[in-house]
């Protein structure tokens, strides 16, 4: 396998000469932004092109968009998305000429299916997007809310190969990847924790979000730093004509978003500032006294606040600058059980840069972000980790023709600091700073029916002296209009892990360290010559559209972690402390494991006439060999089913009707065997254990060869617009959470055997109000 990965390290060579070459041309390039006339936002994933030819391209996320290699010529530029009016403009191109055009897109009062086009039909044929899933706000609000707000957090839920812990705890499993293992950003910065402890909710206000793209393996060379998944959200830069926001509440919680103009964008464009500020909480454990204390008197033990606040400089030609800070809190008390809260706060600035005489796009990011948890139990010692750092990079995008050169590099420091107690009661620490450096670079060839996209990064992590290079290849074949054939590969490394207990029936806490450097010497037999986590994934998929309103997907996936580092439970001895000739595993705070997620994940879209249905079925098998035994880790569910539907109606589609059912298999768990009394012999061979007291101590069973009850739950949502003005509404939403009072299992206490379930019936009543 490492052999077929080496060998593109030769196309991207030869892709990337002929690319330069290109540029070289005397044909002429046009290029520009798209924006939303009424609130000077950019327009994503858009089509823009030469009508009657075949020159054209897409709006990024940005809104930014860049045909090259045009003949000199006089051509109409033609820009043509669902739900705005066609916009023309005729344009006469010269010899060599590097013509800027931003455009601006009015809202349509009338739809129009036959000159609108799909922009996600359309880069679903331009795009390789193996593995990966762009979401936006209005996919996010089709499913049923929890007490009106529609959170990502809900949305992931229901996406294929993505498994969550459920109602409680706000863990995000993807693809065999556990959280420690999934990179998020937040515009280029980096989150390390994006859901509360209760499930339903993420840290990220839907209404700020402008797309977010959720790759769940196979990605390419942009992206590295982890060996599973990815999810890139990008924010919206604020209304830049007129101050606007939203004021909303429910029995979970409230929000609030406000927006403007610092400096107002005039009508035909031309520089301008906005801003945008969000706030919500969660008051739940206040509310739930008076709502829900049929669930615990004592009240729901979930408390958050987020805050973020963005303001964005803008050129003329489009060029800018963003300025943003974050504050995330989570508090969740179990009575008696546990507490457990963590805060989490950062800041930075991301750029984009056109260039005045060059088809190039560059950008660039630098920001700072913090987090600490802590984890107090009953009957266990506290557990605390924390992490800080600074991330930057510069990124540079080359548009030629059909076909585009990206490279760039990055650079990220942090430092980890963690403190664990294991269930032998030895502690487990560690304060270390961590670096690395990154380049990369990639190549999209377009070539007839097929899209290829070969990439490579090289990864220096410069705390352990080690570098990783990491081929990547993506490829689809457009065989018909409405079946591609698509493929994805990639090598990929990290240096931080998560330290856990595996006896946990379900886990609360994730601490965060850097990769040990004190590992053990031998592995599985072998010889342990790098201390990183280590997977490559290979994924293949079918897409067929059955009609334009029905959209099927499947994808097989195969990821192998030849090498990857947990805590080890089996530790007996602190390493200084240990007798002569204790084997590593009795000793070393870590050792290494190996692994393998494989499974097929089929989805099912359709679409038409304000009618909507999803579906997403995923058979997985996740496994681990620790060198003694190979087992199930918790988050391993074996079948995964999301059916979701909503319905739009009334004369102004002021009516929306959504249900979402989610079935999951048990996961796995270390059951309890028995108890006993644990002496610690703190006075070693002198202690007097006949009259000393001890603790309770747990017998376990097999590792992980328990499995806990089925999880499913129906939920279920209404909500009615009431327009009071032409820019103001109200919005009502009526939810019910689990909607048959399914009692699914989150926690146990193995000492009290106390019992946490997921949450049971809760209806939940909100209004919005928009201005």
């Amino acid at each position: 396998m490492k052999k077929l990965f080496a060998a593109l390290l030769i196309p991207i060579s030869i892709f990337t000469l002929f690319g330069f070459k290109s540029l070289q041309a005397q044909d002429a390039t046009i290029r520009g932004f798209i924006y939303e006339k009424e609130t000077g936002e950019p327009i994503i994933f858009t089509n823009v092109y030469l009508y009657k030819t075949s020159y054209g391209a897409a709006s990024d996320v940005n809104g930014y968009f860049a045909i090259t290699k045009i003949p000199a010529g006089n051509y109409t530029l033609m820009v043509t998305y669902l739900g705005y009016d066609t916009l023309k403009i005729a344009v006469n191109l010269k010899p060599g000429e590097i013509r800027t055009e931003n455009l601006f897109l009015e809202k349509s009062s009338v739809m129009l299916d036959i000159v609108s086009v799909s922009a996600e039909r359309q880069a679903a044929k331009t795009e390789t997007q193996t593995s990966i899933v762009k979401v936006t706000p209005l996919q996010i609000k089709q499913i049923p809310t929890i007490g009106g707000q529609a959170d990502i957090a809900q949305y992931l839920q229901v996406l294929p190969g993505v498994i969550f812990t459920g109602d409680q705890g706000g863990q995000l499993y993807i693809r065999g990847g556990s959280p420690i293992q999934n990179k998020v950003l937040l515009d280029g910065m980096v989150i390390y924790n994006p859901f509360h402890s209760i499930g339903l909710f993420s840290v990220f206000e839907t209404d700020i979000i402008r797309n977010a793209d959720i790759y769940t393996g196979g990605f390419n060379a942009e992206h590295g730093g982890r060996i599973s998944s990815v999810m890139d959200i990008t924010t919206r830069d604020g209304n830049k004509k007129r101050l606007a926001g939203k004021v909303g509440a429910s029995t979970f919680g409230a929000s609030v978003l406000l927006e403007g103009p610092l400096k107002k964008q005039a009508e035909n464009g031309g520089g301008s500032s906005s801003f945008i500020l969000s706030a919500k909480n969660s008051y739940l454990e206040q509310s739930s006294k008076v709502f829900y204390d049929y669930v615990n008197e004592d009240g729901l033990p979930f408390n958050f606040l987020d805050l973020y606040g963005k303001v964005s400089i803008n050129s003329a030609n489009g060029s800018k600058i963003n300025f943003f800070g974050f504050n995330f809190t989570d508090k969740v008390n179990y009575q008696d059980i546990s507490d457990y809260h963590w805060d989490a706060f950062g800041g930075g600035a991301n750029f984009v840069v056109i260039p005045g005489n060059s088809p190039v796009l560059m950008e660039g990011v630098f920001a700072y972000s913090s987090y600490k948890m802590q984890l107090d139990e009953e009957n266990q010692q506290p557990r605390t980790s924390s992490i800080n750092g600074f991330n930057a990079g510069l990124n540079f995008t080359y548009f030629m023709g059909k076909n585009e050169l990206k490279y760039g590099l990055e650079l990220n420091g942090f430092k980890t600091d963690f403190e664990f107690f294991n269930e032998t009661g030895s502690k487990i620490e560690q304060q270390q700073n961590t670096t690395e450096i990154s380049l990369y670079g990639k190549y999209k060839l377009t070539a007839g029916k097929f899209l290829i996209e070969p990439g490579m990064r090289m990864q220096w992590y410069a705390s352990l002296s080690e570098v990783s290079l990491e081929p990547r290849f993506a490829m689809k074949y457009n065989a018909t209009n409405k079946t591609r054939i698509k493929l994805a590969a990639g090598i990929y490394s990290q240096n931080l892990i998560s330290a856990r207990s595996d006896k946990d029936v379900v886990n609360l806490f994730y601490g965060f360290l850097s990769g040990p450097e004190n590992l053990p010497q031998e592995f599985d037999g072998k010889e342990v010559s790098s201390k990183l986590q280590k997977s490559q994934h290979l994924v293949v998929g079918l897409e067929h559209d059955l009609s334009r309103s029905l959209t099927v997907n499947l994808e097989g996936y195969y990821k192998y972690f030849p090498q990857l580092t947990n805590l080890n439970r089996y530790k007996i001895y602190n390493e200084e402390d240990a007798p002569p000739g204790t084997p590593d595993i009795e000793k070393k705070d870590f050792i290494i494991e190996k692994g393998k997620a494989y499974g097929v994940d089929l989805s099912l879209k359709y679409s038409k006439n304000g009618l909507y249905f999803g579906g997403a079925y995923s058979f997985a098998f996740v496994e681990r060999y620790d060198g003694e035994i190979w087992y199930y880790p918790h988050y391993d569910r074996r079948h995964n089913l999301n059916m979701l539907g909503s319905y739009t109606f009334g004369d102004l589609s002021q009516w929306e009707l959504s249900l979402r059912w989610n079935f999951g298999s048990g996961f796995p768990f270390t059951q309890t065997q028995g108890y006993f009394e644990k002496l610690y012999f703190t006075g070693g061979i002198n202690t007097d254990y006949l009259n000393e007291n001890g603790n309770m101590g747990v017998q376990y069973a097999e590792l992980n060869e328990g499995r806990l009850p089925t999880y499913h739950r129906l939920d279920f949502n209404i909500k009615r617009i009431f327009f009071l003005s032409e820019t103001t509404t109200l919005q009502a939403d009526f939810s019910v959470t689990n909607v048959y009072d399914r009692e699914n299992v989150f926690y146990v206490n193995r000492i009290s055997g106390d019992i946490v379930r997921q949450l049971p019936i809760m209806p939940s009543l909100g209004l919005t109000l928009s201005f």
